[in-house]
């Protein structure tokens, strides 16, 4: 089982049903989630590693793998996310070992898909 891709795989169908069922719902935080990652004082990329550290802390699977994606597509490297991971195993504890871990996998699984397409 795969942390990034099949986790998001997995969420699709529930997470279609229940944005139809409360629409206004998802569009507003829709637009938190994009007003919150525009690049500001803190660069996007700076912010993906962010929501991913709080995404370990929270063990939030879903959120694991969408801001591993986040932070493969603004240009993390491996080291940059490992550090901020280590910050969030500090902050958490215990369970940040467990979590922390699946987010590095789901980072490099969507950096590896991202290395490849750049290669076509």
């Amino acid at each position: 089982m795969g942390y990034g891709k099949d986790v998001q795989q997995a969420l699709r169908a529930p997470a279609r049903a229940l944005r139809q069922a409360i629409p206004q719902v998802y569009e507003s935080f829709g637009q938190l989630h994009a007003a919150s990652l525009a690049p500001g004082a803190l660069d996007a990329k700076t912010k993906e590693l962010i929501c991913l550290a709080i995404a370990v802390t929270t063990q939030c699977d879903g959120c694991i793998a969408t801001h591993a994606r986040g932070a493969a597509t603004q240009g993390s490297t491996p080291e940059e996310t490992a550090e901020a991971i280590g910050v969030a195993i500090m902050m958490a504890g215990g369970p940040g070992t467990v979590y922390g871990p699946r987010a590095f996998a789901a980072f490099n699984e969507f950096l590896a898909e991202q290395s490849l397409s750049s290669e076509k």
